[in-house]
């Protein structure tokens, strides 16, 4: 397949699958069959273009020009290659738990669900192929978008209340600050121009105002990272936890596989190809968002600890370990940059575990909190277990994939000299212990409370009584995974090597 091709080929698989979901919405076996190959497909695809990449090659083509010299096109790079082989491997295992949860929960809406998250995905592809600020944009909203039935999707007040957060924080943010950044960097550049430039657009072609006034560095980043509400920088993370009102699928969407990595991802994006590395360590305007990320890790991880509700717990961990990504980028230095782009990969296996197994406990148990789970690991082995992996690898413990990420981001910290931040990350990695770790403690551990062994809920705490085999295979692939990029993590090491050389 010749690689232009794949590329608006990954970008017209899931609108396909789309079409074809909405038309078979009423014969559920088809549907879910298009679901399923679609996602296959476009991995496969994405896949095509590894080799080509790795040779140096950057695949590109354009749609239209919108705007004399201002096109709408698509040019893969190694780290949008990363962020499209997460996405689109994830959304394979998405759609098997979700088949499984849609199914034993008899939710409604089941086909507008799967035709908003094959367009959201999309979307995804759209962000990571983007080749210009502008191209970036549009599917930046179009996820948003397509994302916000999927937020409103049991349609109760709280569930409405919460799309309501979704929309105006989302939004709000990216009108007022990520377009403005948009329109002034096209400004500042001459010629003009808002191509995603390797060493940084502004550092190539920046006007004389970039060199005499680095303040403008700062603002300009300030109004890219706090406009990119999709990386839940505090105080912007408000619509975070408010969205775990969504199903459980949808919770591993926006954690893992989609909206928030969509959202550091664009801050990586911006800060390698727009900024670049070497301006920011010139001019020392990202300093301040380094201490901005350092204490969304502290405050989030806090947080996580005072929540009895799991998913709300894993939200508030999603915000901490999100804030890792941005610090490592922010850092300017090679190890920060590869410890940033290869978290992206870590923690969306392990966090998506997690929330694969927050649903299973739901299905089986009808459990909630934390507290409740005492004991449900001699009835859910499998679940548990794989939640346990996916903690451990969140955490950055070896023989697991986290373990390099955050290798790579303490090495960032300390090539900087920024002591306190490598502090930060070490005790962040003990909150995240004190948050995670008791979950996994009171399945395996405790003994049920005597209200489930003497009342309604005996019988869950007797036998093997697993989720579906479809919410329970995923989690197990994912903690697999989480295993496996231990041992190949080189590769995307490799693979990130060149938007740092």
């Amino acid at each position: 397949m010749i690689s232009e091709d794949a590329v608006l080929l990954s970008l017209g698989l899931p609108l396909g699958a789309a079409v074809l979901i909405s038309m078979l919405g009423r014969w559920p076996n088809f549907r879910e069959t298009v679901t399923l190959l679609a996602a296959a497909c476009l991995f496969v695809t994405v896949c095509t273009l590894v080799p080509a990449v790795m040779a140096d090659g950057r695949p590109e083509v354009n749609l239209l020009d919108m705007f004399p010299g201002l096109p709408v096109g698509f040019k893969v790079e190694p780290l949008g290659m990363l962020f499209a082989l997460v996405a689109s491997g994830l959304w394979i295992v998405t759609s098997i738990y979700s088949i499984g949860y849609m199914r034993e929960h008899h939710e409604q809406n089941q086909t507008r669900f799967f035709v908003c998250f094959a367009i959201a995905i999309a979307a995804v592809m759209g962000v990571a192929f983007s080749r210009n600020v502008l191209t970036l944009f549009i599917f930046y909203e179009a996820l948003t978008f397509s994302t916000y039935p999927l937020v409103t999707h049991h349609s109760t007040d709280k569930a409405k209340r919460a799309g309501r957060i979704y929309l105006g924080v989302l939004l709000s943010t990216s009108v007022l600050f990520l377009l403005l950044a948009t329109i002034w960097t096209w400004h500042l550049t001459e010629p003009h121009s808002l191509e995603f430039t390797k060493g940084g657009l502004l550092s190539n072609m920046g006007s004389d105002t970039i060199r005499q006034q680095p303040w403008v560095v700062g603002i300009l980043l300030a109004l890219f990272a706090f406009g990119t509400g999709k990386a839940a920088l505090m105080p912007f993370h408000c619509w975070l936890p408010a969205a775990m009102v969504a199903p459980t699928p949808v919770s591993a969407l926006l954690h893992a596989v989609a909206v928030v990595k969509v959202g550091v991802f664009t801050i990586m994006k911006v800060v390698i190809y727009v900024f670049g590395i070497d301006l920011l360590t010139d001019t020392g305007m990202s300093l301040w968002l380094m201490y901005v990320a350092g204490a969304t890790i502290m405050i989030a991880s806090l947080v996580a600890l005072t929540k009895d509700n799991l998913k709300e717990r894993l939200a508030y961990s999603t915000i901490s370990q999100l804030a890792y990504i941005v610090l490592g980028v922010a850092l300017a230095n090679a190890s920060g940059v590869i410890g940033g782009g290869m978290h992206i990969l870590m923690h969306a296996f392990g966090k998506i575990t997690l929330f694969f197994c927050a649903g299973a406990i739901m299905i089986s148990a009808h459990k909630t909190r934390v507290s409740e789970l005492n004991g449900l690991g001699r009835t859910m082995p499998f679940t548990m277990a794989a939640f346990a992996v996916g903690a451990l690898s969140v955490i950055g413990l070896p023989p697991l994939g986290g373990s390099w990420s955050k290798w790579y981001l303490a090495l960032g910290t300390a090539e900087a000299g920024q002591l306190p931040l490598l502090a930060t990350l070490m005790v962040s990695s003990l909150l995240s212990i004190a948050y995670l770790m008791p979950i996994s403690i009171r399945a395996f551990f405790l003994e049920p409370s005597a209200s489930d062994v003497h009342g309604d809920n005996y019988h869950v705490h007797t036998g093997i009584r697993e989720a579906p085999i479809s919410c329970v295979v995923p989690p197990c692939i994912t903690a697999l995974g989480c295993v496996v990029l231990f041992f190949f993590a080189e590769r995307a090491y490799q693979l990130l090597i060149p938007i740092v050389s």
